[in-house]
């Protein structure tokens, strides 16, 4: 069981719900809709939150609130199954790994105790941080590169922006 204080699901919560769905629309290469947003971040965040206090092994959370992604972008958001499941993965994975490049750091270069601070939920949110910014920070690079290479794409074909 990953227990989650509200404090968490607050601050650490709502904008990693937000960035994921966001995320998921970048890499699907979608539209984005505001109030379908704000809707399927909403429940992924509620959702996520009930799975991780269910008593299962580690790991299982994950795979569930892969699940739960995926419905929420294909009924909400109406991208395609193939692109939804391809994109949630993709965010999950950058997100992971954002997440170990943090760990990382903290544990070699800053040389923490990484379970003193996952015990103290501010400590928690704050050492986290980073990871988020990085995560958004890829997410923005490759939304601008997408962007730009579309506009690129229609001078090229001869078609006016």
């Amino acid at each position: 069981m990953l227990r989650l204080t509200l404090f968490e699901v607050f601050l650490r919560g709502i904008p990693e719900a937000f960035l994921i769905i966001i995320a998921v629309h970048v890499f699907s290469n979608t539209a984005i809709n505001i109030k379908k947003l704000i809707i399927s971040s909403t429940i992924f965040l509620i959702v996520g939150s009930l799975i991780r206090m269910l008593p299962i092994q580690y790991g299982v959370h994950t795979i569930l609130v892969i699940v739960v992604g995926i419905l929420l972008t294909v009924n909400i958001c109406k991208i395609g199954i193939i692109k939804s499941i391809q994109a949630n993965l993709m965010s999950l994975i950058l997100e992971f790994i954002c997440e170990g490049a943090n760990v990382y750091i903290i544990k070699y270069v800053f040389k923490e105790n990484i379970m003193y601070l996952i015990s103290k939920p501010t400590l928690k949110i704050l050492y986290g941080v980073p990871s988020l910014l990085i995560f958004t920070t890829i997410i923005s690079i490759y939304y601008f590169y997408i962007t730009r290479m579309k506009k690129l794409k229609g001078v090229i074909d001869g078609e006016t922006i």
